[in-house]
């Protein structure tokens, strides 16, 4: 069963990163406000990690960094920087992805 990934950021940003990370075993999740946030979390207990882009509003992105570690203690948040820019976000969910969710997996099945 693949891990799962919930992305959170701007629409159409988050379909745009998935399409250029399908190499990746993963199940991708998206959302992009408090109440789809929710819904995702409510709806799908076996996700891994969130990883949120850095287009939100400061404001926007401290609430869901609230809100996911009130309903999700359980799981671990990246939050992209600003100063990579657009184009960092791919990068920067590959690495996390590679390094932190799939290398884990690779520890636990040995």
């Amino acid at each position: 069963m693949q891990p799962i990934v919930l992305l959170v950021g701007r629409m159409p940003n988050i379909g745009k990163v998935v399409e250029q990370l399908d190499h990746l075993p993963i199940q991708w999740l998206g959302a992009h406000d408090h109440a789809e946030v929710v819904r995702q979390l409510d709806s799908e207990p076996r996700i891994e990690c969130v990883i949120m882009g850095a287009g939100l509003d400061d404001r926007v992105r401290g609430d869901l960094v609230g809100l996911i570690a009130d309903l999700r203690p359980d799981i671990c948040m990246y939050l992209k920087d600003r100063a990579s820019g657009p184009d960092g976000l791919v990068p920067f969910v590959e690495r996390i992805v590679e390094r932190l969710v799939l290398q884990d997996r690779k520890r636990d099945a040995a």
